[in-house]
């Protein structure tokens, strides 16, 4: 059966191509986005599909619509774009997830929340299991993020008992990709670039810093299959790739695969970035009809890294 399903920040790096499979698998999706690190460019191509609509709004105005299903994506996820504007980071994630959800309430519409691993801050558990409750600086520079983020999930919890929102929850694990940002100062974007064109590549701290990264298509059949999970299971549950490597290991292997001549170099650690990052997908597997990972990294950062390699050719420069 078509559903009519809104994605908020569907121009973002994963929105555009949830929307893709959406599409693809027969259903009506309705794009919303602001382009504060959206780009059109991420889904020009589906402008042709009748059954495509596209929508610039902020999601911290209300906005009304008819629709079955909401997944709401819409938050600046990289440090440099969320940290630009710190209050509209906070009110994205915020006043965001209570639009939405008085959306969803309006119109019972099932909503999925697109949360983060970041909840778990610089976790003292490892790997992280969704019953740990993290370890957030809530005043310290990624706060606005980390915070907004987990008063999100808070709003989702307290709709679901107050108002019996259909509510999912997922906190997604780094994810990388193909429709990436180059500028968004995540560490796979920035290595494959420096790699690409041959500069040093830049390790914060001493390289030893662990990160379990996740290709984006894994994320997104996990995103469908929460959507779809069984009404009693609201999560959070993680949705990442429990394969965990140190940035020293990573930048060598985009050096191999990009047989670049790069340099690794050392600057220091920036503050609250976290030493280990892993999820514990165990409850993924046993609610999500055993989900996990199919793609692993050397597959994945190869299809990425053809990804940039044609942007670079087709003239695209750092701002």
């Amino acid at each position: 059966m078509k559903k009519r399903i809104l994605i908020t920040g569907g121009a973002g790096f994963i929105g555009s191509h949830l929307c893709e499979r959406l599409l693809n698998e027969g259903n009506e999706v309705i794009c919303m986005d602001n382009y504060f690190t959206g780009a059109k460019d991420n889904i020009v191509h589906l402008l042709d599909n009748p059954y495509f609509e596209l929508i610039r709004h902020d999601v911290t105005h209300p906005y009304f619509i008819e629709v079955d299903e909401i997944y709401n994506l819409a938050c600046p996820a990289s440090p440099v774009h969320y940290q630009y504007n710190s209050i509209k980071t906070i009110k994205t994630s915020v006043m965001g997830a209570i639009n939405m959800l008085g959306l969803a309430k309006r119109i019972k519409a099932r909503i999925l929340q697109a949360s983060t691993s970041e909840v778990y801050g610089d976790p003292l558990i490892h790997p992280q299991p969704e019953t740990y409750w993290g370890n957030v600086n809530p005043i310290g520079i990624r706060s606005c993020y980390d915070e907004g983020k987990r008063c999100a999930e808070s709003l989702f919890v307290n709709y679901h008992e107050q108002n019996d929102v259909d509510i999912k929850i997922i906190r997604i694990f780094n994810t990388y990709g193909p429709r990436m940002n180059p500028e968004d100062g995540r560490v796979v974007s920035n290595f494959i670039v420096q790699a690409l064109l041959g500069e040093d590549i830049t390790i914060f701290g001493d390289g030893k810093q662990t990160r379990s990264f996740q290709y984006v298509d894994d994320l997104v059949e996990g995103m469908i299959r929460m959507m779809g999970s069984r009404k009693e299971f609201n999560g959070p549950v993680n949705i990442g790739n429990p394969n965990e490597f140190t940035m020293i290991e990573l930048a060598n292997e985009i050096i191999d695969l990009t047989n670049s001549k790069s340099k690794l170099t050392n600057q220091p650690l920036p503050a609250d970035d976290p030493t280990q990052r892993q999820p514990d997908i165990s409850l993924a597997k046993k609610e999500l009809n055993d989900w996990e990972p199919k793609v692993q990294l050397r597959e994945g950062l190869t299809k990425t890294i053809e990804y940039f390699d044609g942007l670079l050719k087709s003239g695209w420069t750092r701002k």
